[in-house]
């Protein structure tokens, strides 16, 4: 291995020997631990420990670094306190997640590090936000993000280098090619020769390195920085090396030809520097043996303390507690100025003061910008606030909801418009294994929305007409908001905006352009989590939301001798469980109207309620309404047979005869 020193001082040379062997003698340490039994699980970076050290040696401090599974050196490197990390590995209070969540699965705003959640994929686009915030501050600072070999077959991997290339970002993304994805070879994995072949497809500058030689990546990653810092891009560095242990302990190493495995021992990047610094006399012998036993003291001793730490007692009120971000509601009260809005308007006029409101507001989706998107929510947007805040993306909405939670990380709001509410299976996974339990896990606010335009009843048929917000009811961490009303709409998406909390905010497409009342014309916020009861009456609860909302008050108008609670949810998750339940005991019968299908929708889970907690209040069984177990249809005969509107009146007559 040839080694380069030039223009590093021999103090910034033993620095990095320090830096590399630490991570090393860790490794060893909690390989003895795990055979103990002392810690759960270990995904070893011996062989690799060049790569994390180098590069973090060479970027800034402030700078985000966002590692995977083998990158124990980012963390040592960074300065992240050894007893934390010991804490950390074995669940306890002191490490970074309070025990919900193992080994590097969290981040530190202390350290401007971020960890990677199992599904390896969003972290480039999580990458991809936080340099797009850095860009809109023009700070000049660097972003860099580790993926393997094996995970550059993601689909994330192509959507965060094509959106950090269309949008110039300040990234590099870092390939750790080890020649393995778990036990498959590269040769089962792609067929190009170098992943910095790729760089050409996307626009942007790639290198191939050696990985497993530190002076080169440390060399390599400064003078990248230096570039990228003056003049913002993308850059790809593959950097060449192997991992000399299993993917995890458990999985061993036998599927590794022993010529394949002998001949990368060979380049081992600890013991190489190692004998290139005692060839240049840049350290003794003694001054080795000297930091090596400095280095195992700090260890031991942080072990120590690590040890005897109390391990985590379970309290039920904490768990529900951090599942959100504490906030309080805003309360900007109303206007008595009002002015006549449609659904859509009241939408785009709460979205435009949010705006003016919070210049870090951010505002992502397809074809918002000079289209206005397809339901021009966004129409002049670009004129008033320029097309930094308001972003055309690529058709990628997964890597689009990483970069959201990228752009909360370093400090920005942002708001994302799926185009249609079915479009975002394509973001599912960001959304509920990255938004949702972001905060739980290490305490990040997470200040996303997600405006989802949703339901059927405008002939869109399958793909542009489902009711998918109970996927997202069931998913802890996610708050659901669902309104009925242009006011109510307007009020709810400023207070979502406000929540540092991720938010699924349902619109309903075919109350755009039909629903229409007096908004008040001012910024004001409306409490989420608090229902709205539309009328009194002591025969039954109907509980609707959405588009129900007002075929219930037809109903209700062609039936006037039908005296019945009308209860408007606005919000499904947190959900106003006592107004629903005061009514309940009030009237002793209830109907749950929703546009959903029948099996999984939300109405199951009200019903469970009301069945748990209301029983001895009820006079009748608790009724549900919703739409057929299919898929939604296009015609219009089958979609209005699809819908329970029709049967709705039928089921609530029933219920009052029962």
């Amino acid at each position: 291995m040839q080694f380069d020193k030039s223009g590093i001082d021999n103090k910034k040379l033993i620095e990095l020997y320090k830096s590399i062997l630490t991570p090393r003698l860790i490794e060893e340490k909690m390989l003895i631990l795990l055979r103990q039994g002392k810690i759960s699980k270990w995904f070893s970076g011996i062989g690799q420990e060049a790569i994390s050290v180098g590069l973090s040696s060479a970027l800034d401090q402030e700078e985000y670094i966002l590692p995977l599974h083998r990158n124990l050196g980012v963390f040592t490197t960074k300065g992240v306190p050894f007893h934390r990390l010991f804490s950390q590995f074995m669940g306890k209070n002191n490490g970074f997640t309070k025990g919900r969540d193992r080994s590097f699965h969290f981040g530190t705003q202390e350290y401007n590090i971020i960890g990677m959640i199992s599904h390896l994929g969003p972290q480039m686009g999580v990458a991809d936000g936080i340099a797009l915030a850095n860009k809109l501050k023009n700070n000049g600072k660097v972003t860099a993000v580790f993926t393997g070999d094996g995970g550059a077959s993601e689909g994330d991997f192509h959507e965060a280098l094509n959106v950090a290339a269309v949008w110039d970002l300040p990234v590099i993304f870092v390939i750790e090619n080890n020649g393995y994805g778990l036990s498959t070879p590269s040769n089962e994995q792609f067929r190009c020769k170098q992943f910095a072949d790729k760089g050409k497809g996307y626009g942007m500058d790639a290198y191939t390195i050696d990985g497993n030689n530190i002076l080169e990546v440390y060399s390599a990653v400064s003078k990248l920085q230096k570039e990228i810092s003056s003049s913002p891009k993308p850059v790809i560095l593959e950097c060449m090396t192997f991992r000399m242990r299993g993917h995890e302990e458990a999985s061993g190493t036998k599927y590794v030809p022993k010529e394949l495995m002998y001949s990368w021992s060979e380049k081992d990047p600890v013991n190489n520097y190692e004998k290139y610094l005692l060839s240049e006399k840049i350290l003794s012998e003694l001054e080795v043996d000297q930091i090596k036993k400095d280095i195992i003291k700090d260890i031991n001793s942080a072990w120590k303390i690590a040890e005897e730490e109390e391990g985590i007692i379970s309290d039920t009120e904490t768990e529900l507690k951090d599942i959100f971000r504490e906030y309080k509601f805003s309360n900007f009260p109303k206007s008595e100025e009002k002015t006549e809005k449609r659904f859509v308007d009241a939408i785009s006029d709460g979205l435009r003061k949010s705006m003016e409101k919070y210049n870090n507001l951010i505002i992502m989706g397809q074809d918002i910008a000079e289209y206005g998107g397809v339901f021009k929510i966004t129409s002049g947007f670009v004129d008033q606030f320029g097309k930094e805040r308001v972003r055309n993306t690529p058709i990628c909405e997964s890597v689009i909801v990483s970069a959201a939670l990228g752009l909360s990380i370093n400090g920005s709001k942002s708001v994302i418009e799926m185009q249609f509410a079915d479009f975002v299976t394509s973001g599912f996974n960001p959304i509920v294994n990255n938004l949702a339990k972001t905060h739980y896990r290490w305490g990040q606010n997470v200040d996303v929305v997600v405006r989802m335009p949703t339901g059927a009843g405008v002939g869109a048929g399958p793909f542009h007409s489902q009711s998918n917000e109970a996927w997202f009811t069931h998913t802890p961490g996610l708050k659901v908001v669902y309104p009925a009303f242009p006011e109510d709409a307007k009020g709810l998406l400023i207070e979502s905006i406000n929540d540092p909390n991720p938010v699924m905010f349902f619109e309903h497409k075919a109350l755009y352009r039909s629903c229409s009342e007096l908004v008040s014309d001012n910024y004001f916020s409306i409490e989420i989590g608090v229902a709205n009861v539309l009328k009194l009456g002591g025969d039954v609860s109907i509980i609707t939301y959405g588009l129900g909302v007002h075929w219930a008050l037809d109903v209700l108008k062609k039936n006037p001798n039908i005296s019945a609670d009308l209860i408007d949810l606005r919000t499904l998750i947190p959900l106003d469980r006592e107004t629903v339940f005061n009514s309940v005991r009030k009237t002793g019968k209830v109907i749950i109207l929703h546009e959903d299908c029948m099996i999984g929708g939300f109405g199951a889970d009200i019903s469970s309620m009301i069945s748990e907690k209301c029983f001895e209040y009820l006079d009748a069984p608790v009724v549900r309404s919703a739409s057929l177990d299919s898929p939604v249809p296009f015609s219009s005969t089958l979609e209005e047979n699809f819908l329970p509107r029709q049967r709705f009146e039928s089921k609530l007559k029933s219920l009052l005869d029962y």
